[in-house]
């Protein structure tokens, strides 16, 4: 695959976040990286706005990721956001259950916030938003896919790249936000400062 990127020249990415949806979103560039992810994992405060948490989150991550001069630290949380209320990862079945059960043929909001620290030690931060629709699956069908496995660690207990497509019937806004990056808006913010440049350009 022929890359579709190259950093500044004196540049190097860095990947605050094990997760290997964020690592495959990044590798689709043909950018090096590097990967050191976070060990903040806040908790959302009692009534918080789900956009303040999903900032202060990754806030959080970025910090804890540590940073070097010349590096180009990028640093995201997910949440799933339904009635108000922040849904993060289930503990277990039943609660991924629970929360599967709750979105059935309901509309939720899926928030990924981004904080970066550029190479010139500035920083920057956002926050993007996407309407997620549900079909109204009964619960077998739920249980079902809790059984398989693949929601336990995913924000609102599902994951819309894997088997948990079947779940969604309409997306409103990026389907990399739910995933966990916002791509383009992530690219154009990094191109539009001069970190991120044309593959092949001068």
């Amino acid at each position: 695959m022929l890359p579709l990127f190259r950093l500044k020249a004196g540049v190097s990415l860095v990947l605050a976040s094990g997760s290997p949806r964020r690592r495959d979103f990044l590798a689709g560039w043909g950018v090096p990286f590097a990967v050191r992810p976070a060990s903040a994992e806040p908790d959302p405060g009692n009534g918080e706005d789900p956009l303040a948490f999903v900032a202060r989150s990754a806030a959080a991550k970025l910090a804890s990721s540590g940073w070097s001069a010349g590096e180009l630290v990028v640093a995201a949380d997910t949440v799933v956001v339904h009635a108000g209320q922040v849904l993060g990862k289930p503990e277990n079945g039943a609660d991924a259950l629970r929360m599967l059960k709750g979105l059935s043929g309901q509309v939720h909001e899926v928030v990924t916030g981004v904080a970066l620290r550029f190479p010139d030690g500035g920083s920057h931060a956002f926050a993007d938003v996407c309407r997620v629709s549900f079909h109204p699956w009964d619960e077998a069908v739920l249980a079902a896919y809790v059984a398989t496995g693949e929601c336990g660690d995913k924000a609102g207990a599902y994951a819309v790249q894997g088997q948990g497509a079947f779940l969604v019937d309409r997306i409103d806004g990026s389907w990399s936000t739910v995933v966990g990056l916002p791509v383009s808006r992530l690219a154009s913010l990094l191109a539009d400062r001069g970190w991120l440049l044309p593959a092949g350009g001068k």
